[in-house]
């Protein structure tokens, strides 16, 4: 069956040549080892890290059956993608002892093993950290405490959502398990935490493969189970926002069940390749090479769309499909590559190097699902960069785990996931088509693109779509937007099912801890606001644009304040947000800092980790820095692409009468040119009259720019204000939330400085000012401190940075325009 027009299939893969400089540089034949991508560092480009594995085979015959593995191995090897060369790694510190069929990780630029057997038997259950962060590479043992998943081989681990170690599966030793463990990478003291998943949960198994793609989905794939079965079907594993974990069956038929392969996801695909059958049979024809894409919830291999399990005989030679033919080999990826070292075909160790590409040829570009998932392929190469945390060694000399990630999924995650048939992919297939027809009709609904893009985006008002579609008894639901990796999601559920769609994420007594608002994602023209987002979210390659010139006219900072305060009028003026959220403060045009931490600390995006953790800005977006403009239009688009997860509150410089003095309408004008200029920073203005002013998390941590003051006694008070509202209408309550600690600190601070220079020997004077001292860095410190504590327990994280004092002073002080009576004085 050929492929649909908006499916591309499966991709050929072909020989590397590749490069080193001694023979102990290069890895070598084998098999069962582990290749897995880290990301790139100040001295090096990505590189995959090749460890362990068996360099040699005993006995057997002319089969794979009754060989014994040999020569296993605790030998490191680095492969740079950009060099193409090999290098054989001696990392310092006490490294794990041989093994094979172990599992490994990436978190950051460090790779964590466990598990495995080796020469003496099965490995511990240890936790061994490869640190790559400087250019002294070192082993860690990582110190978990509490009962673990014990030593196992031929299991599957992965780090899911940015932050959760995840291992499924395997052999202990007695027998094929089921169960799945998590470690917190952001929670020390470390321990593993034994998992109760709801849902479908899959049968004990051991050589599986486990990906976890972006969005933080962990899907398991295949397998050999306690009868020596191999197994065809995959399932997802997910946190949802309260917890609770669950497991979900993934649709579509599977070219072939199969043991001992290799998988990795690239975007929403998931790729995999070779494997065995019952009795060491390899995996031939065309099922050696298949993916798994999870957006449009299909199996595809080089043909097309698979609907039904193929046989591995009477195939037509392929030397394409020929390299597959193998079983225990590695496989990582690197942006839209994938790469495959070694393996075994046969009784012949293998040693060959193979690449392929996500997408080999370019498809129809007008497809929703390929639109989706060639923006997630933009960004999939952060997976490996960006994405990643850093590692800090701590005092014990134990590396600390730090991760960027949140504690659950986003309730548009995928759903109860029913198996598939041929006649619930081809009901798919005609939904799709159904869906694209309705797209390009603009007098049914409006279509929204981008010159990035081209993805139709659409706002459904509730009505029923009138396709030609035949409803099958089992319907098949598909997401009319296509954004990110979970663009085009295909949901399959029994009719009896569709009352409790749109449950899942609510509580069943409806007892709400606060009323919640769900928004509708507004228009913009062209795909305004997915323009904004995919030229300027680029946390770690953004620059400077060497012409000032501004990339929006005038008419476009018009609809997109305008698709932004449709959203913001419908916000309530003190927001409920839950945790976990990230909390960022004053920007101020300094947009290179904002992918600074957005690299540092993940991104929103579904790439990066919007899918699970909120976004709050406390304001101060304009003024001072060079690129306002840049600052405030990329909130605002993200705001309007995540209305439930992006979240703005209002600073004091959000008030014309402030950024009028202190740069931003100076930058609108010598970037938009004067006419366009003026207008722009007035429809600006126009739009901060609307922003919400505070923000409540879990009702219990207050959020605002300023702060509390003497006029704030509770929050209702906050509630009632109204807007749209400006600063000269606005009450002393407006004041103390925008303005507090910058008036009296500033005034007071001021005024000491001032009688200081003239009489600098003046004891009271010098106390007060070293009271004040104390007063700044000592008790807010402390302050900060006990904030920083109570922020963590309730999952608010909030990023660090430490100032030098001049630095602060300066801050507090320059932060308010009352200051410059006294200066002028000077």
């Amino acid at each position: 069956m050929g492929s649909k027009p908006w499916l591309y299939p499966a991709p050929t893969y072909r020989n590397l040549e590749t490069y080193w400089d001694t023979d102990e540089d290069a890895p070598g034949p084998r098999c069962a080892h582990t290749l897995t991508a880290v990301a790139a560092t100040k001295s090096h480009g990505p590189r995959l890290i090749l460890f362990g594995g068996a360099t040699a085979i005993e006995g057997g015959s002319s089969s794979a059956p009754g060989i014994r593995l040999a020569g296993v191995t605790n030998s490191v090897h680095s492969y740079d993608v950009q060099t193409k060369k090999w290098t054989s790694l001696k990392p310092a510190g006490e490294p794990p002892s041989p093994r094979a069929a172990h599992a490994a990780a990436a978190v950051g630029t460090m790779v964590v093993f466990q598990g495995g057997i080796g020469p003496a038997g099965h490995s511990t259950d240890d936790l061994y950290v490869l640190d790559l962060t400087n250019d002294k590479y070192k082993w860690h043992r990582v110190v978990v405490q509490g009962q673990g998943p014990g030593p196992r081989y031929g299991h599957v681990m992965d780090l899911v959502a940015q932050r959760y170690l995840v291992t499924v599966s395997g052999n202990d030793g007695k027998r094929v398990v089921s169960d799945a463990w998590a470690l917190d990478t952001a929670q020390k003291p470390y321990v593993w935490q034994k998992l109760n998943p709801e849902g479908d949960r899959p049968s004990a198994r051991m050589y599986a493969t486990a990906s976890a793609r972006s969005d933080g989905m962990f899907l398991l794939c295949g397998g050999r189970d306690s009868s020596g079965a191999p197994l065809a079907d995959a399932y997802g594993l997910l946190m949802h926002r309260n917890g609770q974990w669950e497991w979900t069956l993934a649709p579509g038929v599977s070219p072939s069940p199969r043991y001992q392969h290799a998988a990795v996801f690239v975007g929403a695909r998931l790729h995999v390749t070779g494997g065995v059958l019952r009795g060491g049979r390899a995996v031939e024809g065309e099922a050696s090479i298949a993916v798994l894409d999870t957006a449009a919830g299909v199996w595809l291999d080089r043909n097309g769309i698979v609907s039904s399990s193929r046989s591995n005989k009477g195939h037509d030679y392929d030397p394409s499909l020929e390299l597959m033919h193998r079983c225990r080999h590695a496989a990582a990826a690197v942006g839209i590559h994938i790469f495959i070292h070694g393996g075994l075909r046969g009784d012949t160790l293998l040693d060959d190097f193979l690449v392929a590409e996500n997408s080999p040829f370019p498809p129809d570009i007008n497809s929703p699902v390929l639109t989706a998932e060639r923006a997630s392929l933009v960004t999939s190469s952060k997976q490996n960069q960006s994405n990643y945390n850093v590692t800090t060694p701590n005092l014990d000399g134990e590396p600390d785990i730090l991760s960027s990630g949140g504690s659950g999924m986003d309730k548009n995650s995928l759903e109860k996931l029913r198996e598939a048939s041929a006649a619930e992919a081809e009901a798919a297939s005609a939904v799709w088509q159904a869906v694209q027809v309705i797209s390009s009709n603009p007098a049914e609904e409006t279509s929204v693109s981008d010159d990035n893009s081209q993805a139709a985006e659409t706002v459904s008002d509730g009505s029923d779509a009138e396709g030609d579609v035949r409803l099958h008894p089992r319907a098949v639901v598909v997401a009319k937007e296509a954004v990110g990796n979970l663009g085009g999601m295909v949901r399959q559920l029994s009719l009896d099912q569709f009352e409790n769609e749109s449950r899942r994420m609510v509580p069943i007594n409806n007892d709400l801890p606060y009323p919640t608002k769900k928004f509708t994602r507004q228009k913009s023209p062209q795909g305004l606001h997915k323009k904004i987002i995919s030229t300027l979210l680029r946390p770690r390659n953004w620059k400077a644009p060497t012409n000032r010139r501004f990339f929006l006219d005038s008419y476009e900072v018009g609809e997109l304040c305008y698709a932004a305060e449709q959203i913001f009028m419908h916000e309530p003026t003190v927001l409920q947000l839950k945790a976990p959220v990230k909390v960022f403060g004053d920007l101020h045009g300094q947009f290179g800092d904002l992918m600074r931490l957005f690299d540092e600390y993940g991104f929103p995006s579904t790439a990066g980790d919007i899918t699970y953790i909120d976004y709050l800005f406390l304001g101060d977006y304009v003024d001072r820095g060079q690129h306002s403009l840049e600052t405030i239009t990329l909130l605002l688009a993200l705001k309007i692409e995540y209305p439930e997860n992006v979240h703005l509150i209002r600073g004091n410089h959000e008030a014309a009468d402030i950024n009028a003095l202190f740069g931003f309408r100076i930058e609108c004008i010598e970037r938009m040119g004067e006419n366009d200029g003026i207008w722009a920073w007035t429809r600006f203005n126009q739009l901060f009259n609307y922003l919400p002013l505070a923000a409540l998390i879990e009702k219990k941590i207050i959020c605002m720019h300023g702060g509390i003051g003497r006029s704030i006694h509770s929050v209702e008070q906050i509630e009632k204000l109204e807007r749209p509202i400006t600063m000269d209408a606005g009450s002393i309550v407006l004041m103390d939330l925008l303005w507090y600690l910058f008036v009296y600190l500033s005034i007071f601070l001021s005024r000491c400085f001032l009688l200081y220079l003239h009489f600098p020997f003046f004891p009271p004077l010098r106390a007060i000012l070293n009271a004040t001292e104390r007063l700044l860095f000592y008790d807010l410190e402390i302050m900060c401190s006990n904030l920083g504590n109570n922020l963590s327990a309730c999952g608010v994280k909030v990023a660090n940075i430490t100032l030098p004092k001049p630095h602060l002073v300066g801050a507090l002080c320059i932060g308010s325009p009352w200051i410059f009576p006294f200066l002028f004085l000077l």
